[in-house]
Order: C-alpha cells, then sequence, then structure tokens
C-alpha cells in the first residue's frame, strides 16, 4: 500500500524489477494521493455505507430473505460493507504514514481483500442464478431454494478468505525510508514467483473467469427471452443483474490491466524510468476507480431495479417515515404541555401579585 495505493503492494525499491543505477522515485504521486485521497475515501464511505446498510435493511425486514437472489444480494451488501470498513483506515495512511501497527495492518488487508474477492465472487452467482431462473427454469424450482443459497454462500466464504491467504500472510507493517508501510512483502528468494502467482490469481479469479462466465450465461439468457419476447418480469430482473456485472467490469478492469502491465514490466518493454512513472499514475487512479466501486451497487438498484426501488419506500414509511412522525408528535406534545404549564404559572403569578 506504498505510494499512496490503498491495495497492499509490491514493495521492492520504489517501483519493482527493472534494474537502473538509480532508483526511480515519484513523489508527485504520493504527494497528489495525500490531497485527493483522503476527501474522497471518505465520501466513497459515507455514501457506501448508508447506500449498503439500506440495501440489507431492506432485504431483511421487507423481502424477508425469501429467495436464493436475495441471499446472494445480503451477501453482496456484506462484502461491499466490508471492503467499505477499510476506506477510513487507507485515508488516513495516504495522508501521512502508517502508525497503526502491524496487527492492524494485517486485519485491514484481510477485510479488504475479502471484501473484494467474495463481491466478485456473490456477482458471479447472482448471473449464474439468473441463468439458472431463465434457461433451465423447471431445474431452477428445485435448485433454487433460500438453503441452498446459504449453503452456497458460506462455500464462497470460504473461496475468498483462501484466495486472501496469500495477501493476509505476506503484508506487514515495516518501516521504509522516512515512513512506516503496510504493503506486501514477498521472500527475496521467491519474490517474482509470489509475486507473479499473486497478479495472475487476482487477473484469473476477477476478470477472465466472471467474464467468461458472464459471456456463457448471458448468451444463453439472451437465446431463451427472444424465444419468449412476454416475458417482461424476467427482462427486468435480467437488466438489474447484466448492469451490476458490466459497472463491475467498468470499474475494475482497468485496474486488473494496468496491474498486469506493472507487474510484468519486462514482458512488455516498460523497464524504464517513464515508463514505471506513468503505470505508477496509471496505478493510482485505476485503483481509486475500483474504490468507488463498493458505492456503486445500490444507486444501480434504486435506478434499474423497480421492485427494490419499491421496497426501499415501503422500508421507509414502515420504520423512517413512521418512527420520524412519532417523535414529531411526541415533541410538539412536549412543546404544548410546557406552553401549558409556562402559562399557568404566569398566570399564578399574576393574580399573587394583584392580590398583594
Amino acid at each position: 500500500m506504498d505510494n499512496g495505493t490503498a491495495i497492499p503492494e509490491y514493495e521492492e525499491g520504489d517501483y519493482g524489477d527493472y534494474s537502473m543505477s538509480e532508483p526511480c522515485h515519484n513523489i508527485e504521486v504520493r504527494q497528489m494521493a495525500a490531497q485527493l485521497l483522503p476527501p474522497l475515501y471518505s465520501l466513497v464511505f459515507i455514501s457506501g455505507f448508508v447506500g449498503n446498510m439500506l440495501v440489507v435493511l431492506t432485504l431483511i425486514n421487507c423481502k424477508k430473505l425469501k429467495s436464493m437472489t436475495d441471499i446472494f444480494l445480503l451477501n453482496l451488501a456484506v462484502s461491499d460493507l466490508l471492503f467499505l470498513l477499510t476506506l477510513p483506515f487507507w485515508a488516513h495512511y495516504t495522508a501521512s504514514e502508517w502508525n497503526l501497527g502491524n496487527n492492524i495492518c494485517k486485519f485491514l488487508t484481510a477485510l479488504y481483500f475479502m471484501g473484494f474477492f467474495s463481491g466478485v465472487f456473490f456477482i458471479v452467482l447472482l448471473t449464474m442464478d439468473r441463468y439458472l431462473a431463465i434457461v433451465h427454469a423447471v431445474f431452477a424450482l428445485k435448485a433454487r431454494k433460500v438453503t441452498f443459497g446459504v449453503a452456497t454462500s458460506g462455500v464462497t466464504w470460504v473461496v475468498a478468505v483462501m484466495a486472501s491467504l496469500p495477501g493476509i500472510i505476506f503484508t506487514r507493517s515495516q518501516k521504509e525510508g522516512p515512513r512506516y508501510t503496510c504493503s506486501l512483502y514477498f521472500p527475496p528468494d521467491q519474490y517474482h514467483l509470489w509475486k507473479y502467482f499473486q497478479t495472475v490469481k487476482i487477473t484469473i479469479l476477477t476478470l477472465v473467469l466472471p467474464l467468461l462466465i458472464m459471456i456463457v450465461c448471458y448468451s444463453g439468457i439472451l437465446k431463451t427471452l427472444l424465444r419468449c419476447r412476454n416475458e417482461k418480469r424476467k427482462h427486468k430482473a435480467v437488466r438489474l443483474i447484466f448492469a451490476i456485472m458490466i459497472i463491475y467490469f467498468l470499474f475494475w478492469a482497468p485496474y486488473i490491466i494496468v496491474l498486469n502491465l506493472t507487474t510484468f514490466q519486462s514482458f512488455f518493454g516498460l523497464e524504464n524510468c517513464i515508463s514505471a512513472s506513468r503505470l505508477d499514475r496509471a496505478m493510482q487512479v485505476t485503483e481509486t476507480l475500483g474504490m468507488t466501486h463498493c458505492c456503486i451497487n445500490p444507486i444501480v438498484y434504486a435506478f434499474i431495479g423497480e421492485k427494490f426501488r419499491g421496497y426501499i419506500c415501503t422500508f421507509f414509511r414502515k420504520h423512517i417515515a413512521k418512527r420520524l412522525c412519532q417523535r414529531s408528535r411526541v415533541f410538539q406534545r412536549d412543546v404544548s404541555e410546557r406552553t401549558t404549564s409556562v402559562y399557568t404559572r404566569s398566570t399564578g403569578e399574576q393574580e399573587i401579585s394583584t392580590g398583594l
């Protein structure tokens, strides 16, 4: 997580593997990050936390988690919340240095990677859920049960933890020059092996596999919907999940591409200071774009999911508006009682005064 980045990055000098007599230093990127990222991450944290908590409360109170889709949507919101909880700490880190110790560094890295991987996995599961519901409707009636959704979610979290383990194990806090960092430090004798493995793993699990699954699933869905054009309800449900998937790729694919370019600099002929400096800037921009994704899904639900929008309105009427009205009535009653009490006392004082 050095150089102002939010994701734990690889430490070997300032940029990595290319051999040069003098290491490249890009202080401008770090200074820019220190100024821009703390307020941006704070805004993303506030909006994302409110939005995803609203999704969680709506799913539990209004939809009652009656379907496998609801279970996956709930877990997706929890994944985003885990990711969001780390943002205030990364904001503090980019503004100065890491001064929260090694244990907090590892714990937040674990939350970050678990939220990141599980979020992608649940988006993929939502896509597969739509595929089963539309293309294999008869089988889906038996398979798409709440219990199966809970079991699948449990397995998904286990896989997310396993995928996060290398990042958690090799992340630590230590002093680098004048400041403390919280970053990935691979063993020197296996540095390239682990660095390549980490990048390839992220690329396969969060870009290649989701893209292949999306192509296969939505090809089958499209064929089925073209044969049954009167299925408007199913079409709307597909539109919501499709939007979630596409937005994920728009926000995270640029970062994953730049991560590969940075990791395999020698393969792409980018082993020079100018290219490294450009990649560092690109990493900062694309990574920041990806970090903002965790507050987007609730906005997608509000604008595209008509039924979900209705559930949110119902939740507001039943819980938020009702309580506000009750508090307003209590407040008005208290004010009325205080006014009557003051009026009575003042009247009594006037009578005593007149009597004297």
